[in-house]
């Protein structure tokens, strides 16, 4: 039990499955280099199972997290002024991932990142990209409606089974206490195939060494270029958002100095950073945001509100960068229909998984938007799973900001920052905290 306890502590997990990949790579040299058949088909076998297991999760957990999510969006009603802050919240939520979401894409179309390689999907794939590619706008408004609701499941058309969920979602939704039963019924469902996905994920080091082993077989050093091409192209949209886009809003809109913002929230910022959870960062980003003036019972409202949704991150820049990355692989010029879909799930799908979004949910929703094939869907979120512990440094921290950044901007729009705490040091905030007698 032990062992487990230390295995899954997530620095633990990341260096092994960092090893896993050196371990994948060193194999696949010797496998090509050596001419060794039993251990490419070893290493094939090994990749294609855990494909496998991440490709039978995707279906549930698109489904159950829309309806699950739509439905937690109630709790935003209630007296006018919460609405109307609610409101003004999601709206810059929106915004900002818009923000994103397009510096993602224009550095994808700049950089692109896995391009030189080139994992060819199977026939039947290539048949169906070009079935696509040949298809209209008509023709896309036809397919996304199934003819047999359980057709769409059973044969794996996750844009048709997106399409349902949110018809389900909204009527649920409408239906209020009456379908509550069954929101409860998904959600048990969500938790289950999280539970499953996670037990999945603790696999990652044996899939991931498959994987890549498999990839440098065929590719050889070939791969190493398309791989990091990601990696810091992803840094680099992070560094972009986190240094020049919330800088300028927070100057213009918010009428602040960054400099005070980076001070008062540099904590919070790196502490995202290593621990790789914006929910454990939650308490720090709450103050952070008190700190900087925001009325604490907004900041108690917007801060964890963005937690579960304003994810700039793992939401918008990265779902962008990697979906050109997994299309590059996969040697898929992706489209203006499809670009335009992965900025729509960035601007509303995270609104429409509240409370259950997260970057394997939401890259997972995109890739389905842009409708890829399954395997290419599957193998691009496996061999994406080998680097997210180098990525997730980075999109967390980025996420963060945003959540700290909107109740800012939000606050000031509502006369609801107080810039006396604002222009007081951090230092002399945390000693009047500590002077303030302990309620009993």
């Amino acid at each position: 039990m032990s062992f487990v306890r230390t295995y899954t502590k997530p620095k633990v997990f990341g260096v092994v499955t960092l090893g896993a990949l050196v371990a994948g790579a060193v194999l696949g040299f010797v496998a090509k280099d050596s001419g060794v058949k039993w251990l490419s088909e070893a290493l094939t076998t090994i990749s294609t199972v855990f494909t496998n297991l991440l490709q039978f999760t995707v279906i549930p957990l698109v489904f159950t997290a829309i309806v699950v999510g739509v439905n937690s969006l109630r709790g935003l009603g209630g007296p006018r002024t919460a609405t109307r802050l609610g409101g003004k919240t999601l709206l810059w939520f929106a915004i900002t991932s818009f923000i994103a979401v397009v510096l993602g894409i224009v550095l994808g179309l700049i950089f692109q990142p896995g391009s030189g390689v080139q994992v060819a999907p199977t026939q039947a794939n290539v048949a169906r990209i070009e079935d696509r590619a040949a298809g209209n706008w008509w023709t896309f408004v036809q397919d996304l409606v199934p003819a047999n609701f359980l057709e769409a499941f059973t044969e794996g058309e996750v844009l048709q089974v997106v399409f349902l969920a949110l018809l389900v979602a909204a009527a649920t939704y409408a239906l209020g206490d009456r379908a509550k039963p069954f929101v409860t019924f998904n959600q048990a469902v969500f938790d289950v195939i999280q539970k499953v996905l996670g037990w999945i994920i603790l696999l990652a080091p044996i899939g991931v060494l498959g994987l890549i082993g498999k990839a440098f077989a065929t590719y050889g050093n070939q791969f190493i270029k398309p791989l990091f091409s990601l990696v810091w192209t992803v840094y680099l949209g992070a560094a972009l958002i986190m240094f020049v886009v919330y800088p300028l809003l927070l100057r213009f809109v918010g009428r602040i100095n960054p400099l005070r913002f980076f001070a008062k929230s540099w904590t919070a910022l790196q502490f995202a950073f290593v621990s790789r959870s914006s929910g454990a960062t939650l308490p720090l980003s709450r103050q952070s945001a008190v700190d900087l003036g925001v009325n604490p019972g907004y900041a108690g409202f917007a801060v964890p509100l963005g937690t579960t949704t304003k994810m700039d991150g793992c939401a918008a820049l990265y779902p962008a960068l990697a979906s050109v990355f997994i299309a590059n692989l996969a040697g898929i010029d992706l489209s203006i229909a499809q670009y335009i879909g992965i900025i729509a799930v960035a601007v509303f799908g995270a609104l429409a998984t509240a409370g259950t979004t997260g970057w394997f949910t939401m890259l997972t929703l995109t890739l389905s938007a842009i409708n890829l094939p399954p395997e290419v869907t599957a193998t691009g979120l496996a061999i994406v799973i080998a680097i997210d512990p180098i990525l997730d440094m980075a999109r967390t921290a980025t996420n963060v900001a945003g959540q700290i950044t909107v109740p800012v901007l939000v606050a000031r729009q509502e006369n609801l920052l107080d810039d006396e705490v604002l222009n007081t040091p951090a230092e002399e905030l945390a000693e009047q905290r500590r002077r303030e007698p302990v309620a009993v």
